[in-house]
């Protein structure tokens, strides 16, 4: 019999590479037709496993999917960014690899972070969507989210909407 161990823990330093091609191929799936292509492929190039390793290092609240020693996904989390809403806590990234979807990681990945942040302070949370990111604005409606707030982000000179989500 072959076992497989599935994790969810905090990043460490070896996970830089791991959690940079999940960034990549998640982000590819998730946005190609919705962000210009040569403003996806900026915002990839600039998460690379040096940027992830900094984060680890500086203590980011950053959790990662492990399947048997391989990183399937990853979330990362803390205050919120924006303080005119009253939410304390913000989800930032919640990806995981295209072959690991569908499978309820990201729903464990999902809870583990609500209840970290629970743990620190922030019963209260938020998530950011792209509004044309249909998976990822289904996924938060199921969990129960509420939009709150819609906003507009730039992508070179194409303006798409994104919705909050809030989480109490």
């Amino acid at each position: 019999m072959i076992e497989a161990v599935i994790t969810i823990r905090n990043a460490r330093e070896g996970d830089a590479q791991g959690i940079a091609d999940v960034h990549d191929a998640a982000w590819r799936d998730a946005y190609r037709g919705i962000i210009p292509g040569r403003e996806l492929e900026r915002m990839i190039a600039r998460r690379g496993p040096r940027w992830w390793h900094s984060a680890i290092v500086r203590g980011s609240r950053l959790l990662v999917l492990d399947f048997d020693e391989t990183i399937g996904g990853y979330a990362s989390y803390g205050r919120n960014r924006v303080p005119s809403l009253r939410y304390g806590g913000e989800v930032f990234e919640l990806y995981v690899a295209p072959e690991f979807q569908g499978l309820g990681f990201g729903k464990r990945l999902f809870e583990t972070a609500r209840k970290d942040l629970a743990e620190h302070g922030y019963p209260s949370f938020l998530v950011w969507a792209l509004a044309d990111n249909e998976r990822a604005v289904q996924f938060y409606k199921r969990l129960g989210g509420l939009n709150v707030r819609q906003a507009n982000e730039r992508f070179g000179s194409e303006i798409r909407a994104r919705h909050a989500f809030a989480f109490s």
